[in-house]
């Protein structure tokens, strides 16, 4: 055999040879590429994203997009060449393992977690949407969890609301916990509350929660620092005065928090906010209108960009990353607050874009 065909041969072989190893050894990767957007504007799954009912709405136009990432399972197993493909690919992004699921988090407790951040993430969406628009929301401190094998485990439950803490009225989820640490472990500390049950026939009825109960529990020890505990996580509810309806399937996670603000916004104002364009953007939210950073912007910004996005609202802690990579086509408009965001989309609607806020990179 002439030594260059058995050249050629060997090196074949050895190609074969490599790949059939990279196919079979696995690691400690996952990967992240760009997901579907969904109008939150228009409908999915032949449903309205956003139903409301009780107020007049008007009619909108253009796209108001929320943007999502697709990420391989907790229990994936990525093999060398896959990992390989992914890190030369552009619209792709290879991660380690535990950037996505730490702790060994499993992939259920991935999804459950995402999907309360999801249902929290619509809640504080509809507040700063109302507050944006000066419509009164009224809010109350309520139990959001409950912890096995504490004093509260049977005695409180998620969904009361905690109106008072030994005689003190409680504004806020943090003064809870203020009142109670007042104690030493072993004393007794007493709950003011209306129970879940009447608080949510309340709410339904659109009232708000009445007929309190004391409750008494006693105090033990917190494991990590000493302090007085009972053994909840407070947070806060609150109640509408006419129904908003988030409909949307198979999303998980807090980010899509300002695109639905603002498209409660869109729907219950007269003017068009976005004047039929098309905008995207991502961004947690919270009960004030604060807009707070995501994960996977790159994925994002592809994923928008594909759908036919030219203006993409990002959350100023997003900003470098984002403008280290931007698709050709699409601007970047740098948001704090739902109220940033709507003046600019008034600058967009109204084709006045040199006074947009963008993002620089570094």
């Amino acid at each position: 055999m002439p030594r260059r065909t058995a050249t050629m041969l060997a090196s074949t072989l050895i190609f074969i040879a490599l790949l059939c190893a990279g196919v079979f050894i696995t690691v400690p990767y996952s990967q992240m590429s760009p997901g579907p957007t969904v109008n939150t504007l228009g409908a999915a799954g032949g449903e309205p994203v956003l139903q409301i009912s009780g107020r007049t709405t008007y009619e909108t136009s253009g796209h108001l997009n929320m943007t999502t990432v697709r990420v391989t399972g907790a229990d994936y197993n990525m093999n060398l060449v896959e990992a390989v493909y992914g890190w030369l690919a552009h619209d792709n992004v290879v991660v380690p393992h535990d950037t996505l699921y730490p702790d060994g988090k499993t992939e259920e407790q991935s999804t459950q977690e995402n999907a309360e951040e999801f249902t929290q993430s619509q809640e504080s969406a509809k507040v700063a949407a109302l507050r944006q628009l000066n419509i009164p929301v009224k809010s109350r401190v309520v139990v959001s969890a409950v912890i096995k094998g504490t004093p509260s485990e049977n005695r409180l439950h998620a969904g009361d609301v905690i109106r008072a803490v030994d005689g003190t009225a409680v504004k806020e989820p943090g003064d809870v916990g203020k009142l109670v640490v007042k104690h030493t472990p072993g004393e007794n500390v007493v709950f003011t509350i209306v129970p879940a049950k009447a608080a949510a026939a309340a709410e339904k009825a659109g009232k708000e929660p009445a007929g309190t109960e004391k409750l008494t529990l006693t105090t033990v020890k917190a494991a990590k620092d000493g302090r007085a505990i009972v053994g909840i996580q407070a947070g806060t509810d609150h109640t509408f005065p006419f129904s908003i309806d988030i409909n949307l399937a198979d999303v998980g996670g807090p980010s899509a928090g300002l695109m639905f603000a603002l498209g409660i916004v869109d729907k219950l104002t007269p003017a068009d906010l976005t004047g039929g364009k098309f905008v995207a953007g991502t961004g947690t939210i919270d009960d004030q209108g604060k807009v707070g950073p995501i994960g996977g912007i790159e994925m994002k910004l592809v994923g928008a960009r594909n759908a036919g996005a030219r203006y993409f609202l990002t959350p100023r802690d997003n900003c470098a990353a984002a403008a280290s990579d931007i698709p050709a086509g699409l601007t970047l408009v740098k948001v704090n607050t739902i109220a940033d965001a709507a003046k600019s989309l008034e600058r967009i609607r109204s084709g006045d874009t040199k006074g947009l806020v963008g993002c620089s990179a570094g």
